[in-house]
């Protein structure tokens, strides 16, 4: 249990110990200062410990938003703070010196926990400080402050700003105004009957199956089936979030699960809509294969230019200048966010074309609205690059070497080669196009040759730090050219299970890339050396590929994309597994735009 220390004599009738008592806190008083520290070492290592001053006023939720959010060692809100584990060796160091200033006397205990506070800003140990909004919290210095506190502590709904604030910040429109208004409440209902956001996560994945599952039936009851299960997923995706919001209960497996889940479960829902066009006749695995890699490539567009960005110094732009003014037009920012095709406009369409169209309509209605948004955002982001005039860290250059998921063959041509082809840009378009030209060419190993070029192409490409302008362009560009390969290949052998096996190697390979970006933003670097050399990086798979197309029959070659397609999706998913269960994982929340 989580020990809280308040520091001073309560104040008659204060709920204070009530409210620490209800947030899980064990709580004890410290008369003074010298007691503050034998309590504070008395505390087991393995447990969190806040201290909390005793004329504290405010609300229960800004207690719960400041002393119980696992995502930081360190947090506090005025009167209060909390230390994880991990950084109780810098709140005891702070405690020591605070209270050491007044002799043990009951100077030094008061407004010990702001004091503390302060002195841990000044050591830059990274003190979260909530955003409390209306909320209270405050420490009165008489009875008179403290009298105003309790009056605005009534004046506000405390369990209405809870509930607005467990919705996200930055939503798309279709999930603001559909979704929100009522899944909100559903998070609180899940809160008070004791469930967790991992098993509405779970729930979550489950009815999306089920919407395959009734896609891949092929009839019109069953599209319609999906389509109205597919839209009660995302009420569900939505308030998993939400209850992990409202009751601070974030984890590292919730960020695990909820990195994931979202791809796992529109991709299968693709592969249903295959599965039930297929059932009538009509073959759209090529479809489905280039939905799931547009959608993947966006993402990796986004990913590639925030890690790229987020730390650069003098990172600003006329672009984004104009944005943040178009930010201030309320109905622009909502069109800027439906046009991009967010997950819930996506989720939304998909829907209700399934329920009401044929899956190759649903596919090509998708392809064209991800094309639009991933043209808009791309060239958006193309044109802020080049008039920004930031400098970009080494942690960036290193994230985007990261993502590019080059492997051991990439790296020996890299340090074989003494003539450095170029920039990293421009040398990976060239590799990119040399590519292209080879799988349309016609000729049996032409595609081998052009992988065979590629493959140097992307050594080439990061014999440098990738700190242009544009190099953030090359971690997408490789997706592109990875899984276009794979799609083009299963496309021209021509035989029933190409696609569908091509559609599993992609899968597998694509959710190594999305758990590779999810531990750069838990700063936790990349998946380990050992398993990007076992799965042979982006380019040794790409000349795999078309080295097997070129020595097998069309069957074989359908074989052997399963059998990669298995041991791909086994070695990286048991990576995953072991490191997103394991106790130095990272708890990565996306508070960010809507995927």
């Amino acid at each position: 249990m989580s020990t809280a220390i308040v520091t001073g004599q309560p104040v008659p009738g204060s709920s204070l110990e009530n409210d620490l008592r209800s947030l899980g806190f064990d709580v004890r008083v410290a008369a003074d200062a010298a007691e503050t520290g034998t309590l504070l070492a008395a505390v087991p290592a393995g447990t969190r410990v806040a201290l909390v001053d005793a004329r504290f006023v405010g609300h229960p939720h800004a207690l719960r938003l400041g002393l119980t959010d696992p995502r930081f060692p360190l947090a506090a809100v005025p009167g209060a703070v909390t230390a994880q584990p991990e950084a109780r060796q810098a709140l005891s160091r702070a405690v020591t010196r605070e209270a050491s200033t007044g002799g043990g006397t009951a100077v030094a205990l008061d407004s010990l926990a702001d004091r503390v506070v302060t002195a841990l800003d000044a050591d830059d140990a990274g003190v979260h400080h909530p955003e409390l909004g209306s909320l209270v919290a405050a420490v009165p210095a008489d009875p008179q402050a403290r009298n105003e506190a309790r009056q605005a502590v009534a004046a506000v709904d405390d369990e209405a700003v809870r509930l607005k604030s467990a919705v996200k910040s930055r939503d798309g429109f279709f999930t603001t105004f559909f979704i929100s208004p009522y899944s909100r409440y559903i998070a609180r209902w899940c809160a008070r009957r004791g469930l967790t956001p991992n098993q509405v996560t779970t729930a979550s994945l489950l009815t999306a199956l089920i919407a395959a599952g009734c896609a891949a039936t092929g009839t019109r009851a069953g599209f319609v089936a999906a389509g109205v299960l597919l839209i009660a997923s995302f009420v569900l995706d939505c308030t998993d979030g939400q209850l992990a919001r409202y009751a601070l209960k974030y984890s590292t497996l919730g960020a695990w699960l909820d990195a994931t889940f979202d791809r796992a479960k529109e991709y299968a829902y693709y592969a249903g809509l295959a599965l039930g066009a297929a059932r009538g006749g009509d073959d759209v695995w090529a479809l489905a294969l280039g939905a799931m890699i547009l959608q993947t490539c966006r993402h990796v567009v986004d990913f590639s230019f925030n890690e790229a960005n987020h730390d650069a110094a003098a990172n600003t732009s006329p672009t984004a200048a104009l944005s943040d003014k178009l930010d201030s037009v309320g109905w622009t920012v909502w069109v800027r966010r439906m046009i991009v095709l967010p997950i819930g406009e996506r989720w939304a369409m998909i829907a209700v074309l399934t329920a009401f169209t044929t899956p190759r309509i649903t596919f090509y209605v998708l392809l064209a609205g991800c094309a639009f948004a991933a043209t808009y955002t791309t060239a958006g982001r193309v044109l802020r690059s080049v008039t920004r005039k930031a400098r970009r860290t080494d942690r960036a250059a290193q994230a985007l070497a990261d993502l590019a998921d080059n492997g051991p063959l990439a790296g020996f041509v890299a340090r074989a080669t003494r003539v450095r082809l170029g920039a990293p840009l421009p040398v990976a378009l060239a590799g990119t196009a040399v590519l292209a030209v080879s799988l349309f060419s016609g000729v049996t190993w032409a595609p081998v040759a052009g992988a065979a070029v590629y493959a140097v192409t992307a050594g080439q490409a990061l014999h440098r730090p990738l700190k242009g302008a544009l190099d953030w362009l090359v971690p997408p560009l490789f997706r592109f050219a990875e899984y276009g390969t794979v799609l083009v290949l299963a496309a021209h052998a021509d035989v029933n299970g190409a696609l569908p096996a091509a559609f599993g190697l992609v899968a597998a390979v694509a959710y190594h890339h999305y758990d590779t970006v999810y531990r750069i933003r838990g700063n936790a670097g990349a998946p380990p050396a050992w398993l990007v050399r076992a799965i042979g990086g982006q380019e040794g798979r790409t000349l795999l590929v078309t080295v097997l197309a070129a020595l097998l029959t069309a069957s074989q070659f359908k074989a052997a994309l399963t059998v990669l397609a298995v041991a791909v999706a086994v070695l990286v998913l048991v990576e995953s597994i072991r490191f997103w269960v394991s106790a130095g994982a990272p708890a990565v929340h996306d508070e960010g735009e809507p995927a």
